[in-house]
């Protein structure tokens, strides 16, 4: 695991955005392409502007990048809630991205049948191999969460399936997500977590015991690849004291 500790939110989303392109370079030049699930919320938003500008929107090798989600909300694509949308709004639309290198997650006709249309199309992506991102981003919720991966639901027991559908008690939607198994099979999965409200569930998991049940962020560590935390300093506050 490599923990990063940055002052503000801005250097940890141009850290996560030079992450992306180091490993882009990487991947593009060893594999022939750059595979990376992209996370919801407001902490990468920034990161994603980063990279719509240059130099990174004249360096990256956009033909070669291809877009998945970590995971979605089952809303309208042109819900404010849609992680999709927000990536389109900042990234996606400001750079010269092929739309078939676009793979968002559909709700449709049902959340399962969702969940299942995305697991059946990263299957072709990677054609019978091993399924490895290049890079997955993910956020961290207050209650240790991460992705669609929320405390004592039943996807946190999966070992097979890739995606799967969640509802979340109290909301009024279903969210569809990556699943352990397929996030754990990454090059590089990388946390980034900014802000003061998410100091407390940061130590949790970083420090506190195992109960990956009620923490599911703890669940994520890739099997053969690397583990990054890209943290600001009011996130980090209750961990380093």
């Amino acid at each position: 695991m490599i923990l990063q500790i940055f002052p503000d939110l801005e250097s940890l989303s141009r850290a996560a955005a030079g992450l992306f392109a180091r490993l882009a370079a990487d991947a593009v030049n060893t594999r022939g392409r750059f595979s990376v699930a992209l996370s919801g919320g407001r902490t990468p938003r920034r990161a994603y502007e980063i990279l719509a500008r240059s130099p990174f929107r004249e360096q990256l090798p956009w033909d070669r990048i291809h877009i998945f989600w970590g995971d979605e909300r089952c809303v309208n694509p042109n819900d404010s809630r849609s992680n999709a949308r927000l990536a389109r709004e900042v990234l996606l639309d400001h750079v010269p991205l092929p739309q078939t290198q676009i793979h968002p997650f559909l709700c449709h006709p049902s959340p399962a049948a969702g969940a299942r249309e995305y697991e059946v199309l990263l299957r072709d992506f990677f054609g019978g191999a091993t399924p490895r991102l290049d890079l997955v981003f993910l956020g961290l919720g207050e209650n240790g969460h991460t992705a669609s991966l929320f405390p004592e639901d039943a996807a946190l027991d999966e070992l097979e399936r890739w995606t799967a559908a969640v509802r979340v008690p109290g909301e009024d939607l279903h969210r569809l997500t990556l699943t352990p198994p397929l996030i754990n099979q990454a090059w590089v999965v990388a946390f980034l977590v900014a802000g003061a409200a998410k100091a407390g569930g940061l130590r949790e998991v970083l420090h506190g015991p195992r109960a990956p049940r009620r923490l599911p962020a703890q669940l994520i560590n890739p099997e053969n690849g690397e583990l990054y935390w890209l943290v600001d300093r009011e996130a980090a506050g209750k961990t380093t004291s």
